[in-house]
């Protein structure tokens, strides 16, 4: 099968300091990993569009949108202690929210089976109203309320190492767009447990699976199994986008989780298989050792294109199977009380607006 790499030169002119995790070197490295893939001819480039304004307002606030278009253009700096912008920062911003609707527009006039989606900066922690993470506008939750706003059933599965709090937030209330988040816990940002489930119409939309430190890949398969496919199943999903974070990978140095490339190349298979061919979308998120996410690029694109690029073996023996079964538990409470038209134990998880979209209002 063909895989659309859509990716932009642009994304190479966000810098976030000397120092910083999230650099331009990861391009280089994800690059390495379309070589290493071998995909050849079924590998088709393609250029990030901007997204534009109307756009970015299905998930940001006018306010927040202009307040950072003010911050980069008049020299930047840092917007936390993790989230830096320099001017430059706003055109690669706008394209890496533009880069999953150039992917939907191209699956949808049948140009590859699936897409995936080289973009910096990454984009699951922020949230409708502020930049946090290393992330300034939320990538994948473009695409995926663009998607909603045409009628489909859309599924985000995310597998960075870190809750994607952003996305989470965008859709909490919301149920055209269903979120299933991997992450190891506790862990940056603090969100993510279990008993967030979805707020009002959004109930039982949400699924977190907070994972111990040393969770092994057979933890992240069982989940795919008794939790996404499930799921993918009672909501009827046709749509299916994948936040694909390699921070997971064992040899990355700001997490304690245990993975393999190997792993990332089944765990992408797994979810893929899950809906048709020209539905498959996947967003680079984090990865901050370069050899891991060079490896890991190389799988997840093999298994977009059907085939298994294993650099290293799957893991198995660690910790987690019981959150696994805890999670499909919450799932099918939340789900019962909806139907019951009863209220769920979590509240929503909106984190303190505060940096410059709070500045920005005063």
């Amino acid at each position: 099968m063909s895989v659309l790499f859509v990716t932009h030169p642009q994304f190479l002119e966000h810098e976030t300091g000397i120092g910083h995790p999230e650099r331009p070197a990861r391009l280089a490295a994800v690059e390495d990993g379309v070589r290493q893939s071998g995909l050849g001819d079924d590998l088709v480039r393609g250029a990030a569009e901007p997204a534009t304004t109307a756009d970015l307002e299905r998930v940001h606030t006018p306010t927040y949108i202009g307040a950072l278009e003010r911050f980069c253009h008049s020299g930047g700096g840092r917007l936390d202690a993790d989230t830096a912008a320099v001017p430059a920062s706003w055109d690669a911003a706008l394209r890496a929210a533009g880069a999953g609707l150039t992917a939907i527009e191209a699956l949808r006039r049948g140009e590859a089976d699936a897409a995936f989606c080289a973009v910096r900066p990454p984009g699951h922690h922020a949230l409708p109203a502020q930049a946090m993470g290393f992330c300034l506008f939320n990538n994948v939750a473009v695409a995926a309320a663009a998607l909603a706003d045409q009628g489909e059933r859309v599924l985000v599965v995310d597998y960075d190492a870190h809750h994607g709090n952003g996305t989470q937030d965008a859709f909490y209330d919301d149920p055209r767009v269903t979120y299933v988040s991997f992450h190891e816990h506790p862990l940056y940002p603090g969100t993510g447990a279990l008993l967030e489930t979805g707020w009002g119409d959004g109930r039982g939309r949400t699924v977190n699976v907070p994972v111990p430190a040393g969770a092994t890949g057979d933890v992240y398969r069982a989940a795919i199994d008794d939790v996404v496919a499930p799921l993918v199943d009672e909501i009827g999903v046709t749509w299916m986008l994948i936040s694909a974070g390699f921070d997971g990978h064992r040899a990355d140095p700001l997490t304690d989780l245990g993975l393999t490339s190997g792993d990332f190349a089944d765990m992408t298979a797994e979810l893929a298989a899950l809906v048709p061919p020209g539905r498959r979308l996947a967003f680079l998120e984090g990865g901050y050792d370069l050899d891991a996410l060079r490896d890991s690029t190389a799988a997840a694109l093999g298994a977009l294109a059907g085939a298994r690029v294993h650099a290293e073996a799957p893991s198995a023996g660690g910790p987690g199977r019981d959150v696994v079964v805890a999670a499909g538990l919450a799932h099918r409470r939340a789900a019962a009380e909806d139907d019951a038209g009863g209220s769920l134990s979590g509240a929503p998880t909106i984190a303190p607006r505060w940096g410059l979209a709070a500045e920005d209002d005063g």
